[in-house]
C-alpha cells in the first residue's frame, strides 16, 4: 500500500477528527483519561412503578413476550429467570464478563462483541413498558426484575456493557422512553435517577472521541446527554450542563454530518434510520417538556434527512435497499413488526420535521401515539430525486423503484459499492445489495467489497484499496453525473468514475413502469471486467440467452451482441449475523465495451 494513499486518506478524514481519536486512545492507554476515574451510586430497584399514563395507550409491543431477540431475526426462548447479559449466540469463544474494567476488554477478542451487547440495549424494556402502560403487572415486575439483575451483573464501569459510549446512550434513550410511556418522567423512581446518572457520567467524558468518528456515535451520545440531562433536571447539579452540552452537539452534528440534501455521513440506509430515530426522540422529548426549539438549520436538515429515508422506503413492505453498512441497530421499538420495516421511523420523523403523513393509518403510527406527537397535516407520496450531496439517484415510476449509488465521499466510505443499482417492483427487491453480515467474521470484508454489489468489478479487485476494517483509501470521485429526469412514465439518471488504476465505469439507467435498462460503458486500464446482478430468491432459468423467473426477464448484450450470463449463487445478509444464498447472474469481458442489461417485469 502506497504511503501516499494513506496520507491522502487521513487528510480527508480531517486532522481534528484524527486528533480527537488519538487523544482518547492515548488517554486510555496511559490510564490518565478522566473516564477511568469515575464512580457512581449503585442503582437499586424499583425503577418503575404502576403506570400513571394520562393519554390513551396504543397497542402494546408483544414481540418480546415469549422470546429474546438479537438483531431482529435470531431469537431464543424466554428464560425462566433473567437473561445472561454476557451471552453471545454468535460466538463459541468465552465471552468477557464484569470482572475487568471496561477499557481492558477488546472489541473483537472473543468474536463480534455486538452479539453480547444486544440484550443490553434494552429493546425489551421499551416493549415491556408498553405492556405495563396497559396495566400488565407481570410486565412491570419483569421490567424491574431484569433491570435490577442488569445493575447487579454490570457494576458501574465494569465489564463489556460499559465499554461503548453509544451503547450507554442507547440505554439512556430507552430508559427515558420507558418512563415517558409509563407517565413517570416527571416524578421518576430513585433507582432510575441513579441509573441514568451513572450512564451520563460515562458518556460525557468521551464525547470528543464520539465526535471524531463522524458517525452516529456522536448523534446518539449528544441525544443521550440532551434527553437524559433534561430528564434529571432538579435531581443532579450537573444535569443542566449535560443537557446544554447535548443540545450543542446535536446542533453541530446535524450541521456537520447531514448534508443539505438529507444524506447522512455513513452512506447507509439502516444507520440513517438510527440517526433519524435519535433526532426524532430528541425533538419529541423537547416538545413534551416544552424546551426551547432547536435551530431552523437543524430542523431543515432533519426535514431533508426525512425525505431521503422516505424516498428509499417501499410503501408496501416498509423495506428499503440494503445499501451501506448494517449492524442490526434499531431504536424505539414502540411497535412490533420486522426489523426491516422502516415505516414507523419515517412516519414519526415526517410528522415531526415535515408535517406530512407518509403512509396513512397503520401500526407504524404507534410511535406517534406513545410519544404524544400529533398527526401530520397532509399526506404525500415520494418523488424521483437525486440526492447529489450523498451520491444517490432515486427513480420512481408507478410501483417500481431504482436506486443508483454513486461516489460523493465527503466522509469515509465503508463499502466499495460505486454505481451499485437496487431495483424494486411491487415490493420485491429484484436486484439487491449483499448487506454486511458481521464486522468480525472471516467473510466480513467480502460483504463490503465490490464483488458483493450490482456493479462492475475490474480485475477481481475492489474499487478502492482497503486500509483497515472500516476504512478504504483513494476515495472515488463521481464524474459525468446526470441528475434524475422524469419525462412522462420514464425516469433517467447517470454517473461515472475512474479509479486510481485507470479503469473507468459509466452507468446510465432508465426506469419505466415495465422495467429497467442499464447501460454500462467500461474503458481504460483493465484486463478483465465482471458485471454482476444479485437477484431476488426464486427459480431463475436461462432460455435462449434470456434469464427469467416467471415474473421477470433479464437480457444482457455486449456491444449489441446478446450474451448468455453465468447463473450461480452468492451470499446475502439482510440482517446482522444472518446470511443466506440468492441467485446471481454475471458476465465477464476482457476489453472496453458497452454492456446493456434489460430487466422487464
Amino acid at each position: 500500500m502506497s504511503p501516499w494513499t494513506k496520507l491522502r486518506t487521513y487528510a480527508r478524514l480531517g486532522p481534528a477528527n484524527i486528533a480527537r481519536v488519538a487523544a482518547y486512545r492515548f488517554g486510555i492507554k496511559s490510564g490518565q483519561h478522566p473516564v477511568q476515574r469515575l464512580s457512581a451510586q449503585v442503582a437499586v430497584a424499583p425503577f418503575f412503578r404502576a403506570s400513571e399514563r394520562q393519554q390513551a395507550a396504543p397497542p402494546a409491543n408483544t414481540t418480546w413476550d415469549d422470546a429474546l431477540w438479537w438483531f431482529g431475526w435470531h431469537h431464543a426462548p424466554l428464560p425462566d429467570a433473567q437473561p445472561d447479559w454476557f451471552a453471545n449466540p454468535f460466538s463459541n469463544a468465552a465471552q468477557p464478563d464484569a470482572a475487568r474494567d471496561w477499557w481492558c476488554i477488546p472489541d473483537f477478542g472473543a468474536g463480534d462483541i455486538k452479539g453480547l451487547w444486544e440484550l443490553s440495549r434494552f429493546d425489551w424494556m421499551v416493549a415491556r413498558a408498553t405492556k405495563a402502560a396497559h396495566g400488565d403487572s407481570v410486565a412491570l415486575a419483569q421490567l424491574n426484575d431484569w433491570l435490577a439483575d442488569w445493575t447487579r451483573s454490570n457494576p458501574t464501569y465494569m465489564g463489556p456493557n460499559w465499554k461503548c459510549g453509544q451503547e450507554a446512550s442507547i440505554r439512556v434513550m430507552h430508559l427515558v422512553t420507558a418512563a415517558w410511556v409509563l407517565g413517570q418522567d416527571r416524578v421518576p423512581e430513585r433507582g432510575l435517577i441513579d441509573l441514568l446518572i451513572s450512564h451520563l457520567q460515562r458518556i460525557a467524558p468521551t464525547m470528543s472521541y464520539a465526535m471524531g468518528q463522524q458517525n452516529n456515535h456522536g448523534t446518539s451520545e449528544a441525544a443521550a446527554l440532551f434527553i437524559g440531562g433534561s430528564f434529571l433536571a432538579g435531581h443532579d447539579p450537573r444535569a443542566e450542563n449535560w443537557a446544554r452540552k447535548g443540545r450543542r452537539w446535536l446542533e453541530e452534528r446535524a450541521s456537520t454530518l447531514i448534508e443539505p440534501d438529507g444524506s447522512f455521513s455513513q452512506y447507509s440506509v439502516t444507520y440513517h434510520r438510527v440517526m433519524m430515530d435519535t433526532y426524532s426522540l430528541a425533538e419529541a422529548w423537547r416538545r413534551h417538556r416544552a424546551l426551547p426549539a432547536f435551530s431552523d438549520r437543524l430542523l431543515v436538515r432533519l426535514g431533508a434527512a426525512t425525505e431521503w429515508l422516505w424516498t428509499l422506503t417501499d410503501a408496501e413492505t416498509g423495506d428499503a435497499p440494503n445499501i451501506g453498512a448494517n449492524d442490526g441497530a434499531r431504536l424505539l421499538q414502540l411497535t412490533g413488526g420486522d426489523y426491516r420495516d422502516f415505516r414507523p421511523s419515517v412516519q414519526l420523523a415526517a410528522a415531526l420535521f415535515r408535517d406530512i403523513d407518509t403512509f396513512g393509518p397503520g401500526p407504524w403510527t404507534a410511535p406517534l401515539r406513545w410519544l404524544c406527537v400529533p398527526d401530520a397535516g397532509s399526506s404525500a407520496i415520494p418523488q424521483s430525486k437525486s440526492f447529489d450531496d450523498g451520491g444517490y439517484h432515486t427513480l420512481r415510476i408507478g410501483r417500481a423503484l431504482a436506486v443508483l449509488r454513486y461516489p460523493r465521499f465527503r466522509f469515509r466510505p465503508s463499502q466499495a459499492d460505486a454505481l451499485h443499482v437496487d431495483l424494486w417492483q411491487n415490493g420485491v427487491n429484484l436486484l439487491r445489495d449483499a448487506g454486511t453480515f458481521s464486522y468480525n467474521a472471516d467473510q466480513a470484508a467480502w460483504f463490503a467489497s465490490t464483488a458483493a454489489h450490482n456493479t462492475i468489478e475490474f480485475d477481481a479487485r475492489d474499487q478502492m484499496p482497503r486500509l483497515g476494517r472500516f476504512l478504504f483509501g483513494d476515495w472515488l470521485n463521481a464524474e459525468a453525473v446526470e441528475p434524475v429526469r422524469v419525462c412522462g412514465q420514464k425516469a433517467t439518471a447517470a454517473a461515472a468514475y475512474t479509479d486510481k488504476q485507470g479503469a473507468r465505469h459509466q452507468r446510465a439507467v432508465t426506469l419505466t413502469a415495465n422495467g429497467l435498462v442499464c447501460r454500462d460503458t467500461i474503458s481504460g486500464a483493465f484486463r478483465e471486467a465482471c458485471l454482476r446482478w444479485r437477484l431476488a430468491p426464486g427459480e431463475w432459468q436461462i432460455d435462449d440467452n434470456i434469464l427469467h423467473n416467471g415474473n421477470c426477464t433479464i437480457s444482457i448484450e455486449v456491444d449489441d451482441a446478446p450474451v448468455i450470463p453465468t447463473l450461480a449463487t452468492t451470499a446475502e445478509s439482510r440482517y446482522y449475523q444472518q446470511q443466506s444464498e440468492i441467485p446471481m447472474a454475471s458476465v465477464k469481458v476482457n476489453r472496453p465495451a458497452t454492456l446493456i442489461t434489460k430487466v422487464t417485469f
